[in-house]
């Protein structure tokens, strides 16, 4: 079996790997990448997804139930292989299921399945963590694709924008760059109305992060051009991220958020983890759109 999975329309196409399930390519009808090609200099993902974890955890580990685990930023599914369990001309399922490995961190019975499919203009991302197990399923989830900036389209760098589907006055958050963990006070939010001019110093110090968002879409690219619009309809949280002078800005909406500094609670605790019930599964979806 290849490792590069590859699913198309005359729309859309669209390349996976087995490795943490993730995107590495996505282009438009004419070919035009829009997804970045991981520049080593800056960042090597491209779309990787985040669990059960999003972000860092205080001193690298989580607490459940009385143990310490250890657990590396943004969890272990990314640098996990998947297994393809289905695959048509314009869908894609890849699974992962705990072995030994994930067992000694993550001792939960769970099943993690992730189905990418093209609608018209549109890649629909379908995640299901499925608890087959018989004590509650404590999760985080997060996606982080890195879209091209500039995107092909036409228009600068300087010339791209992010608009939400409304205004969002509330503050941020921001991480602290050394430990990675969430900093306690809150932030004016850099946004104008609908708008962030989306410019390099906004991530000197790592991601701005929206606790309190409103919208559940956002589109990227220069207003007057196509543009990206992100969907992400069961996610209550959105980073967006990149290194200063990267060709690429990630749009990241998140169910979790990273230990805030100081946190020792068991990981059931924290705002935004999901539990899910034995014999149960909960679904979350992103789509990436493409408009005129």
């Amino acid at each position: 079996m290849t490792d590069t999975i590859r699913i198309a329309t005359d729309a859309l196409s669209a390349e996976f790997s087995l490795l943490g399930a993730e995107m590495r390519a996505l282009r438009d009808e004419a070919g035009r990448d829009l997804l970045s090609d991981g520049p080593p200099e800056f960042w090597t993902g491209r779309a990787p997804f985040l669990f059960p974890i999003v972000g860092a955890v205080n001193q690298d580990e989580i607490h459940l139930d009385g143990q310490a685990y250890p657990m590396a930023k943004h969890g272990f599914a990314r640098k996990s292989l998947f297994e393809l369990i289905d695959h048509q001309p314009a869908s894609a399922t890849f699974r992962l299921l705990p072995d030994d490995q994930i067992a000694a961190v993550y001792p939960f019975a769970f099943q993690l399945d992730i189905t990418f499919r093209i609608e018209g203009e549109a890649l629909v991302t379908a995640v299901t963590i499925g608890n087959a197990g018989d004590v509650p399923l404590p999760a985080s989830f997060g996606f982080h694709p890195a879209f091209r900036w500039p995107l092909p389209w036409g228009g600068s760098r300087a010339d791209h924008r992010l608009l939400f589907a409304g205004a969002e006055p509330a503050p941020i958050r921001r991480i602290d760059p050394a430990s990675g963990l969430l900093l306690p006070d809150p932030l004016p939010t850099p946004v104008e109305g609908d708008m962030l001019v989306v410019r390099d110093d906004l991530f000197v110090n790592d991601a701005v992060i929206f606790d309190k968002l409103q919208s559940r879409q956002v589109r990227f690219g220069v207003p007057g051009e196509r543009m990206i619009q992100v969907e992400f309809p069961d996610l209550p949280l959105l980073g967006v991220w990149t290194k200063p002078g990267a060709p690429f800005l990630c749009i990241e909406p998140w169910q979790g958020l990273a230990d805030p500094i100081g946190f020792e609670g068991d990981f059931r605790t924290k705002p935004y983890v999901l539990e899910i019930a034995p014999g149960t599964r909960h679904q979350l979806h992103m789509t990436i759109r493409l408009l005129h």
